[in-house]
């Protein structure tokens, strides 16, 4: 993930919480100290972030519906799960994605 990518990533987020995200918000949803913490995310966004941190947000990025769900949390494509409930199931998942980040917000 570029430092590029990881402000598109912040905005996209922002929309799907409906709130802005500023860079401490971003250092919480990492896991990031509060002490310090906003400055590594706007160091990354320019340098990009950590493997760690990339594997991190990756996960938190299904909260928005421009990022693919993980094939690894793609548990609706199978073949127990009918193909006209695989969508609502996606939105679901989608929504638990964006209730867990507001948890890890505050």
């Amino acid at each position: 993930m570029t430092g590029a990518e990881l402000k598109q990533l912040r905005n996209d987020l922002s929309d799907a919480l409906a709130r802005k995200l500023t860079a401490a918000d971003m250092a919480r949803l990492c896991g990031l100290p509060e002490k310090g913490g906003a400055d590594t995310v706007r160091r990354w966004e320019v340098s990009g972030p950590t493997p760690s941190a990339t594997k991190v947000l990756r996960v938190l990025a299904m909260a928005s519906d421009r990022y693919p769900i993980m094939e690894k949390f793609d548990i609706f494509d199978r073949h127990d799960v009918r193909e006209e409930d695989r969508p609502a199931k996606r939105a679901a998942f989608r929504e638990q994605m964006r209730d867990e980040a507001r948890r890890r917000l505050g």
